[in-house]
C-alpha cells in the first residue's frame, strides 16, 4: 500500500523558519521525484519544490527560490522542505507527492494534467503574528 505521510506543519510567525518532512511507503521511494505542492484557500494548487530520484536535480517555484530548500534521505524514505523567511503568503496545505519523472518543471507546473502521482493527505502551515 503507497502511503506519503506529511509532517511539520504549524504556525509561524512572519520571519520565522519550519521544516516539513514526506515519509513514504509502499513503492521504491529511490526510483522516484518528490515533490511539494500548497493550496490556500480560494486558490489553485501549486508546485512549490521538487527533487529528483538522484537528488542532482531541484526546482523551485518563483516565489520561494532564496529562502526553501529540499533535500532528501533514500535510506529514510524521507524528504525535507525547509521553509525559512516564512511570509504570510507562504500560509497553505503543503502535500507531498511522488511521480516517475525526471521532467521536474512540468510536472510541478502541469500536476493537474499529469496523472499517476501518489499523493499524502497534507499537513497545514500557517505564517501570522
Amino acid at each position: 500500500q503507497v502511503q506519503l505521510v506529511e509532517s511539520g506543519g504549524d504556525l509561524v510567525q512572519p520571519g520565522g523558519s519550519l521544516r516539513l518532512s514526506c515519509t513514504a511507503s509502499g513503492f521504491t521511494f529511490d526510483d522516484y521525484a518528490i515533490g511539494w505542492f500548497r493550496q490556500a484557500p480560494g486558490k489553485e494548487r501549486e508546485g512549490v519544490s521538487c527533487i529528483g530520484s538522484s537528488d542532482a536535480s531541484t526546482y523551485y517555484a518563483d516565489s520561494v527560490k532564496g529562502r526553501f530548500t529540499i533535500s532528501r534521505d533514500n535510506a529514510k524514505n524521507t524528504v525535507y522542505l525547509q521553509m525559512n523567511s516564512l511570509k504570510p503568503e507562504d500560509t497553505a496545505v503543503y502535500f507531498c507527492a511522488a511521480h516517475l519523472t525526471s521532467q521536474l518543471r512540468l510536472w510541478m507546473l502541469f500536476s493537474d494534467s499529469i496523472e499517476g502521482s501518489y499523493w499524502g493527505q497534507g499537513t497545514q502551515v500557517t505564517v501570522s503574528s
